[in-house]
């Protein structure tokens, strides 16, 4: 018989397996949405997101204890305001409702690492994310709105300001306006790379956020760029974003391959809600075995280069992570 290569040697047993896996999940990984509604008591589930809630802040504890018990080190902050209009002015409200979460969050638990993202569709009575004129997107007037938001964000005590706008130049404006209100050690997780994708349609069930006329594809990525990925990223590292996002996960492993294949900083995917949804749906079916799923799927994005993964898994895959 021809020699050939033995390669089932090293995955004769289940010990053997764990010590030459080459990439390792854990609860560190994660990044926790969550949904911050103004009003009190609120704990309404989002009809096309099984287990995601809104939570008003009076019904908020529970869920920050048990992600905190649970090992997940960042929760990142969606609101939902009552009042919308425009421009998206209660974006950037001191007493808006991220602005009111995110010191909520870090009085209970200083520890956790908070994100604010940094957006206006959610506060737009157009659901866009940027100011609209005549039936257009203007860049330059959205950047002077969304570099507002951030720093009423950052003096809300954010960690980390993550601005998911896709307007050209966003993080420029946001570095140069958190740096001139005194928060030069306050980071940016960039959506470098975020698609116009059809995956999106669960979250803005959330937030509250469908466009009213339409759609973002003037400043959204076509996905079916690859290199113009590359020169997103390129423009919002000497910009200084200190971190990069690549929105959805799933369907754009090699874009997550790229970035951390050509540049030398962290990267990370968002496991958004439509890839979220079709598991909970398929699950419930009985189609699939959900843990199995969830787990392998986030093992592929870690494995494409992701060092941080944002997932409303994140706290069912602590969990059975820690069950193991």
């Amino acid at each position: 018989m021809r020699s050939f290569d033995r390669h089932r040697r090293l995955r004769s047993g289940e010990a053997i397996r764990r010590m030459v896996r080459e990439h390792q999940l854990s609860p560190d990984d994660f990044i926790y949405p969550l949904f911050v509604v103004e009003g009190t008591g609120i704990r309404r589930e989002v009809p096309s997101m099984p287990g995601v809630f809104h939570y008003s802040l009076d019904q908020i504890d529970d869920e920050l204890d048990e992600v905190v018990e649970l090992g997940i080190p960042s929760v990142i902050l969606f609101g939902v305001p009552e009042s919308k209009d425009a421009c998206g002015t209660s974006a950037y409200a001191d007493d808006g409702i991220v602005q009111q979460a995110i010191r909520y969050v870090k009085e209970r638990h200083p520890s956790l690492y908070v994100m604010a993202d940094t957006c206006l569709c959610q506060y737009t009575d157009h659901g866009h994310c940027g100011v609209a004129e005549d039936g257009e997107i203007v860049n330059d007037e959205s950047l002077r709105i969304l570099t507002k938001t951030a720093v009423s964000q950052a003096q809300a005590g954010a960690d980390m300001i993550a601005p998911s706008n896709m307007m050209d130049g966003f993080v420029t404006a946001i570095r140069e306006g958190l740096d001139e209100a005194g928060f030069v050690q306050t980071p940016i997780l960039s959506y470098a790379v975020k698609y116009a994708s059809a995956f999106y349609g669960p979250f803005r069930d959330a937030a509250h956020s469908t466009p009213q006329f339409g759609d973002r594809r003037t400043y959204q990525m076509d996905p079916a760029n690859a290199r113009e990925a590359l020169r997103e990223a390129e423009s919002d590292i000497a910009e200084g974003a200190d971190m990069l996002m690549v929105k959805p996960g799933m369907a754009y492993m090699d874009i997550i391959r790229r970035l951390k294949e050509r540049f030398d900083i962290p990267v990370c995917a968002y496991n958004v809600s439509g890839e979220y949804s079709m598991i909970k749906a398929a699950a419930q079916q009985g189609w699939i075995d959900e843990q199995a799923v969830v787990l392998e799927m986030l093992t592929g994005l870690k494995r494409a280069g992701a060092e941080l993964i944002l997932t409303y898994h994140a706290k069912e895959a602590a969990r059975w992570l820690r069950e193991g």
